[in-house]
């Protein structure tokens, strides 16, 4: 796994905290009251991928979502006929707390596979780990319980250094801690390849281009694949 620059990381907490603090901030948003929409217009499509995350997935910043991870994905699934709609259900902003209850009105659609991607910002916030654990723990046995079936997919992601060596180590772990319990598949680090590398970030430094979403839906895809 890539190592991220410690300058850059310093720079990626200040911008990124200060960010999460205004998550309307940007048109492409998407609006907190809205209903995510499938990024397929596949009519055949008998089985749902729900992907629950914040700006990463929504895909803050980007011309278009169709331009976000999620929607590449989908885009390899109908080449594929794999049969399997995507929906972007990111939200700007969001923590593993305003997850844990906004999660529950997703649960009325069906859903075969649910990708979690929630964390990111409960770090550059300082939460406790155990918070952050407990948050995204409830979140995917509120899925299991609605949908016993669904296959489990954690996007793990990582503090910057910059945050003490001791909140460091406890934040990673609790992605790789949480897949071996509630039996799920890890994606080890969304941002590998991205995170640190100014020409795959927009100008904040933070959000990745589309450029870089290719990498990220790489980074999903070779783990989701043996899903499907």
């Amino acid at each position: 796994m890539k190592k991220i620059a410690v300058p850059f990381l310093i720079c990626f907490t200040f911008i990124l905290f200060t960010y999460c603090g205004n998550p309307t901030n940007n048109s492409n948003d998407v609006a907190q009251d809205s209903v995510p929409e499938s990024t397929s217009n596949a009519k055949d499509s008998t089985k749902n991928i729900l992907f629950f995350g914040n700006s990463l997935t929504a895909g803050l910043g980007l011309k278009n979502q169709e331009e976000a991870f999620p929607n590449l994905i989908q885009q390899r699934i109908d080449s594929l006929s794999l049969g399997y709609t995507c929906i972007n259900a990111g939200l700007s902003g969001e923590t593993s707390a305003g997850g844990k209850d906004r999660i529950d009105w997703l649960l009325k659609q069906p859903i075969d596979i649910f990708i979690l991607e929630l964390g990111a910002n409960d770090g550059l916030r300082g939460i406790a780990p155990t918070s952050t654990y407990n948050n995204l723990a409830t979140i995917v046995d509120k899925v299991k319980a609605a949908y016993p079936d669904c296959k489990l997919v954690l996007a793990g992601m990582k503090v910057p250094p910059s945050m003490g060596d001791t909140y460091f180590k406890q934040f990673e772990d609790i992605f790789p801690r949480l897949a071996k319990e509630k039996n799920m598949t890890l994606v080890p680090f969304l941002l590998d390849g991205v995170a640190g590398i100014s020409k795959l970030n927009q100008q904040d430094a933070v959000h990745p281009t589309a450029e870089g979403q290719h990498i990220l839906a790489d980074n999903v895809w070779q783990h989701l694949k043996g899903l499907l």
